[in-house]
């Protein structure tokens, strides 16, 4: 798993998404659009689930280093996505997992 010694290598995240009160279809429009973009940047969605009411989707993501990372979060076409979106973009919160 990364660490600060070894920026390198495989990083592994879970995305806690939740859409917008009255924005579900919006929110999940746009989780399609911005995880079509991981590819780009070393990344893969492992799984993906959304809550039986449609109001939070949770995301196993891997990419192939922290910069892989740090290149999608300031990926010009998903800070576009976001921006159009406006108050109806979701809000995530990521933590930085390791397998046990």
């Amino acid at each position: 798993m990364p660490s600060e010694k070894h920026p390198s290598e495989e990083l592994f995240l879970v995305a806690i998404v939740e859409m917008a009160p009255g924005h579900d279809e919006a929110g999940q429009r746009y989780e399609d659009a911005v995880l079509g973009l991981l590819d780009r940047h070393g990344g893969s969605v492992e799984r993906r689930m959304r809550s039986t009411d449609s109001t939070t989707e949770v995301h196993l993501i891997r990419f192939g280093s922290r910069a892989g990372y740090e290149s999608f979060m300031v990926d010009p076409d998903r800070l576009d996505y976001r921006d159009r979106l406006g108050e109806a973009a979701p809000n995530t919160r990521v933590l930085e997992v390791r397998e046990l």
